[in-house]
């Protein structure tokens, strides 16, 4: 049990979570692919057992609550992917779970955390606050917030990718590109992964960790907020802990299209066999579209795979429209697949 008051992350606990993490789940396949002429790795955190990371952080949030906090239960703030993973700790441990989830998430979503067992509470977006749905719950039922990305054990639990990652290529990387929304994976990253550049990519009008970096305090996402397909990148800033992590450790600035998430998507799915959402497609259109440099050591996150059927059906079956090259060169060398041990 780490100390019930901790208010940072640190590496000693990223390394504390990802022995608790590899002793209930397998690791994910870190796959080399050719992008531009270049090798490089995609991790497809898209298989873990809910079809996202997110379910790193829950379980070693879930797993450090003691006996009282959790026969009080657990509440959790989520599009999807952070749902399914709280619901799905829970469920393992015992635990009652309560979501509070935008009406409009994806079907998908909102069926696998009800199949988890968890109860789910709808709000409206926009409309509502989120933040105040939670709020009037944690007063009800004296239950402990797992928030998202701004909570210490849930940035040392995304952080276990990087350890595994490191394991399995018998190195570290020397880039992680990162699909980012609050900042919880990349900040995990940047302190499992010390000596590796952390790039965060976000779509086009939500670089809320970016802009945050940039001008050294929090920055709030504009209004009207704008339109994006990637409903897992969506938070309205970052929070302190992550910018605190953060700043100085991460490469800022870099944004995604839609176009180039659906391209993205339509790469992993032709050319790598594998469904990817759109929010977990962002770091490899960063890559795909030349937008940051990319070196033998580089690794991209695949971060979520719980898609909208239709919706997906629709994207792969429509033409490349950006970084064609990329996507024509792109090849996967499954018979030199890294698994963990191999080196």
């Amino acid at each position: 049990m780490i100390q019930a008051d901790k208010t940072l992350p640190t590496l000693a606990g990223v390394v504390a979570a990802a022995r608790s993490v590899a002793a209930i789940l397998p690791p994910t396949p870190l796959l080399p692919i050719e992008i531009g002429g270049v090798r490089c790795y995609v991790k497809a955190e898209t298989l873990q057992p809910v079809g996202a990371f997110k379910i790193r952080g829950a379980w070693w949030r879930l797993s450090n609550l003691s006996a009282e906090e959790r026969e009080a239960g657990v509440i959790a703030v989520s599009s999807g992917n952070h749902a399914q993973g709280v619901a799905w700790a829970a469920r393992r441990l015992g635990i009652a779970a309560t979501i509070v989830m935008p009406r409009d998430a994806p079907q998908v979503k909102l069926d696998g955390t009800r199949a988890l067992g968890a109860k789910i509470v709808l709000y409206d977006r926009p409309g509502e606050d989120r933040d105040e749905v939670a709020a009037r719950l944690l007063a009800e039922s004296g239950g402990t917030l797992v928030h998202a990305f701004g909570d210490p054990w849930v940035i040392e639990g995304q952080g276990s990718a990087g350890i595994e990652i490191a394991a399995q290529l018998g190195r570290a990387p020397s880039r992680i590109l990162v699909c980012c929304g609050g900042g919880g994976l990349s900040a995990g990253l940047a302190l499992g992964c010390s000596d590796s550049d952390i790039v965060p990519v976000e779509p086009v009008g939500w670089d809320m960790v970016g802009q945050a970096m940039a001008k050294g305090t929090i920055v709030n996402v504009a209004q009207p907020k704008p339109a994006t397909i990637c409903d897992a990148l969506q938070p309205d800033a970052t929070k302190a802990v992550n910018l605190s992590v953060l700043q100085g450790r991460a490469e800022p600035g870099v944004t995604v299209t839609d176009d180039e998430v659906r391209d993205a998507q339509r790469f992993a799915f032709n050319k790598l066999k594998l469904v990817v959402e759109p929010g977990g497609a962002a770091a490899l259109a960063a890559a795909l579209a030349g937008k940051t440099a990319l070196n033998e050591n580089t690794v991209i996150m695949l971060t979520g795979g719980n898609v909208d059927p239709q919706a997906f059906a629709s994207t792969i079956s429509a033409p490349q429209t950006s970084g064609q090259d990329a996507f024509d060169n792109g090849t996967l060398h499954l018979q030199q697949g890294v698994q963990a041990g191999e080196k």
